[in-house]
């Protein structure tokens, strides 16, 4: 049973969903062809890279890790097994301020790192700078959970890489399988703060941004009729939906980069994980 109802400080929602792949031309080649517009490739000092496809608040990121480190061994490990969703960012306020709350809660969170990187094209350039500190994977089932709190989002989130001709907006919900529903949703809903609400597929967790379900796989397979979920071991995260402006110019986007998108009961049109390296995408 949750041990609280406050919303834990300092935290806002999601910020970015990691899609770890083992070939990062590849791909981005994909997440192009469903038509996002994806920003330069970027390569960290830890050795990883990545592409990422900027939302309105919030971003979808494409990481590669090639060679174990101990900072992402956690990404490490789920490439040697598989491709697909492997964690989520949350939007940090304060890290400072949520530590002690996480800690207190079961969370293990690690010291903040601070990080920076240089931007040096598209309309504003300068050093983007950062903090991040990651929670221990064996507290948050399902996928890694970091915080990463921007001090400069301007050089993030550049207009030019808000644009998409699949018309996407922003991130609408992270659906996660699993065994015991009850159980996982308990889980994230005390990392927020938040009781989880019921739903027709199981339970919602609210975070201040784009929410996360929690299903069976039975019950979120009832809702993507025929879309093909990810073949892992449960739990884990199995689907991103998207919020668009205009779901037919979303479904010409999917078809004129060579997909068969799937229409939902709603008018959403999705796309079996297996064609989005690991994850189902549900644009709607």
């Amino acid at each position: 049973m949750m041990q609280h109802v406050q919303p834990t400080p300092g935290i806002a929602g999601l910020d970015h969903a990691v899609i770890a792949v083992r070939d990062l031309d590849a791909a981005g080649q994909t997440f192009a062809r469903m038509g996002f517009t994806l920003a330069p490739r970027g390569v960290h000092s830890t050795g990883s890279s990545n592409h990422n496809m900027m939302l309105g608040s919030d971003y979808l990121e494409l990481l590669t890790v090639p060679e174990p480190n101990l900072l992402q061994a956690y990404f490490h490990e789920f490439l040697r097994r598989h491709e697909g969703l492997a964690a989520l960012a949350l939007t940090g306020t304060d890290v400072a301020a949520a530590l002690p709350v996480l800690a207190e809660h079961g969370f293990e969170p690690s010291p903040p790192r601070d990080f920076s990187r240089d931007v040096g094209q598209g309309s504003r350039t300068g050093t983007a700078r950062f903090r991040l500190t990651n929670i221990a994977p064996h507290t948050t089932p399902g996928a890694q959970v970091f915080i990463c709190q921007h001090f400069t989002r301007e050089l993030v989130w550049l207009p030019e890489l808000q644009r998409h001709a699949n018309g996407a907006t922003g991130l609408a919900a992270v659906a996660f399988v699993a065994d015991n529903v009850a159980y996982l949703a308990g889980v994230y809903g005390r990392l927020f703060g938040t009781w989880p609400e019921r739903i027709d597929e199981g339970l919602k967790v609210a975070t201040g941004g784009a929410p996360l379900a929690f299903c069976t796989r039975q019950s979120l397979q009832q809702r993507l009729r025929d879309v093909v979920l990810p073949d892992r071991a449960l739990p884990h995260a199995a689907a991103l939906f998207i919020h668009v402006a205009d779901r037919q110019q979303a479904y010409r986007a999917l078809r004129d980069g060579g997909f068969s998108p799937r229409r939902m009961a709603d008018g959403a049109w999705a796309i079996d994980a297996a064609d989005a390296h690991g994850v189902a995408v549900v644009f709607g």
